[in-house]
């Protein structure tokens, strides 16, 4: 496990020491443990879960240049947690509405000796506002609605970093008016033949 995990590292570029790779390791191995009891993620396999949630979270960090990001609808704590893990400067708020997901993230915190981490049980539409500089949301149902329920915890300059899969321009065009397109990035996940992208999007100045 430590060795791919490692060579996945390195395909992407990455500078990571031994610890945090370790840490990595670690998250995945507790997972994994926890998913057998709470049902966490879908995805049971060691060798699909290191594609699908580690590396697949990693993937972002090389576009990572915020100091506070809130993780909307993060789940079991991807991609918050690796890109905690990997980013120890910044500071990183995973927010979920399911309860058992939260603990999951809130023992991983400790267990991981995590200090740049806050675990947050809540909807993202009843959080209240902290101006984060960086929204971001892995597999979130639609642009439109990832937008439109997290736009009051976003700071003037900051923004939305969208993770998606087979990716729509329709999506674009459904964007309400008071947001802007900036970027697309493609992704290339070591081992994974799967399309994935990075939208970059932020909000109107004018």
């Amino acid at each position: 496990m430590i060795e791919k995990l490692t060579q996945g590292v390195e395909s992407l570029k990455l500078d990571l020491s031994s610890q945090q790779i370790e840490k990595l390791a670690e998250l995945q191995s507790q997972l994994l443990k926890w998913n057998k009891t709470f049902n966490l993620t879908a995805i049971t396999d060691e060798e699909e879960a290191l594609k699908l949630h580690l590396l697949d979270s990693l993937a972002i960090v090389p576009f990572w240049q915020f100091s506070k990001t809130i993780d909307v609808g993060t789940g079991a704590g991807f991609p918050g947690l690796p890109l905690a893990i990997a980013l120890p400067d910044q500071k990183f708020h995973l927010l979920d509405s399911n309860s058992k997901k939260i603990r999951f993230i809130r023992q991983q915190i400790h267990h991981l000796g995590l200090t740049n981490v806050t675990a947050i049980h809540a909807r993202v539409e009843n959080h209240r506002p902290q101006d984060y500089d960086c929204i971001v949301s892995r597999a979130f149902a639609s642009l439109e609605d990832m937008v439109n329920w997290s736009k009051h915890l976003l700071a003037e300059n900051g923004h939305w970093m969208a993770m998606k899969g087979v990716f729509e321009d329709l999506e674009i065009k459904q964007l309400p008016d008071f947001v802007q397109f900036e970027e697309r990035y493609s992704l290339e996940v070591p081992g994974l033949d799967a399309d994935r992208c990075l939208i970059k999007l932020s909000k109107r100045n004018d």
